[in-house]
């Protein structure tokens, strides 16, 4: 612990280190002004070494610079911001003690100086201090760990695929550190990919978490059999599974699963409660990619029917989560109305540009309050 006492009276600094010595506060550093403070504390250094100082006792009216504008210049640098400073003064002004505490000071003693008045402020703001700083610890601990959890989650993330006759890409816009979205794809065989967009329920930790459960029984089932109405049912039952374990807080999630079929021109799909993408086939028909069931883990049992789309030439998927057409609206474009439209056109620019980028500006884009992601599948 040190505390820093700053006074332009050589009496008033041999008064407090006496109080601070005698109520066993040995660590202490005695300044005559600001600016040996300011030397101390490294405050104009272009690369400042944090020194040790977890309190600073100020004298209010000093030469050259008074305590206020030390206190103020101390919380305008990074550094020193959290140092707390305890106003030592003779001034009986009132509006000049207000003006001490406005810029930062924590609390005042008047002089003469009352001893017993003077160690119980210091042991208060103390206190204060070491909760502060334990807040702050705590907080920059999670700041990691979340920052953690996201690289775990992005890693979770398909890579783009650009065969010769099969081409996805996604964009992946979270709102927070940690979101619920999810999209991954599987290389069945020479010609097959199975590929799935879901959105959890909710955001942040929870959601992030439960989206990390889904992703790795979504691998191994895709593996065994990656037939839509057998993944999609087997996903609701481990969805069951983990909601009878979690009684207050449900999940569930929305999603698109599709297997696409590039030898036999075949996209199968369900669309479990999952805003409609959209199909455009052969350049010229569009599909609406409807739902065809509820909600993954909101009932125990669900009836799940794929539907089938074909096609001859060509095939473009476009695929997105809620908070894209939400986006869209909330600038003044018709939502889904607008997708559909987007949707018709025959990208062939996938490679140089990100899909979100497609459908929205990046000015738009910084608009959202939602996770947002857009998924593009091109098939020929």
């Amino acid at each position: 612990m040190a505390i820093l006492i700053v006074d332009d009276n050589q009496v008033n600094l041999f008064l407090i280190e006496k109080i601070l010595k005698r109520a066993g506060y040995e660590n202490y550093l005695s300044f005559s002004s600001a600016r040996e403070m300011f030397d101390y504390l490294q405050i104009d250094s272009p690369h400042p070494v944090e020194r040790p100082a977890d309190l600073i006792l100020m004298d209010i009216m000093m030469p050259e610079i008074d305590g206020i504008v030390a206190c103020r210049k101390l919380q305008e640098t990074p550094h020193t911001r959290d140092i707390p400073v305890i106003f030592v003064t003779a001034l009986e002004d009132s509006n000049k003690v207000a003006e001490a505490l406005d810029v930062g000071g924590m609390d005042y003693v008047m002089k003469p100086i009352n001893k017993t008045e003077l160690l119980a402020r210091i042991r208060v703001v103390l206190r204060l201090k070491y909760e502060k700083d334990w807040h702050k610890k705590h907080d920059e601990k999670i700041r990691n760990e979340l920052e953690l959890s996201m690289q775990v989650q992005t890693s979770l993330l398909s890579e783009p695929v650009d065969d010769s006759n099969l081409k996805i890409k996604a964009s992946y816009l979270p709102a927070n550190t940690l979101a619920g979205d999810l999209y991954y794809w599987h290389k069945i065989d020479e010609n097959r990919y199975a590929v799935i967009l879901l959105d959890m329920m909710g955001h942040g930790i929870s959601a992030s978490l439960v989206c990390m459960f889904i992703s790795s029984i979504l691998r191994d089932l895709i593996r065994v059999n990656p037939d839509p109405e057998h993944v999609i049912r087997e996903l609701n039952r481990w969805m069951n599974s983990l909601n009878s374990r979690n009684q207050q807080i449900p999940y569930y999630f929305t999603a698109v699963y599709s297997v696409i079929d590039a030898r036999e021109k075949t996209i199968e799909y369900v669309n479990a409660g999952h805003p409609s993408g959209y199909a455009l086939i052969d350049g010229q028909r569009l599909e609406d990619l409807g739902s065809t069931t509820c909600a993954v883990g909101f009932f125990d049992a669900i009836t799940v029917e794929k539907k089938i789309l074909t096609y001859e030439d060509s095939a473009q998927l476009l695929l997105f989560t809620d908070g894209v057409p939400e986006t869209a609206e909330k600038n003044g474009l018709a939502g889904m109305e607008y997708l559909q439209m987007a949707a018709s056109s025959g990208w062939s620019n996938l490679a140089e540009c990100e899909p979100i980028d497609l459908l929205l500006s990046k000015e738009q884009q910084t608009s959202a309050s939602d996770d947002m992601c857009v998924v593009l599948i091109k098939a020929s």
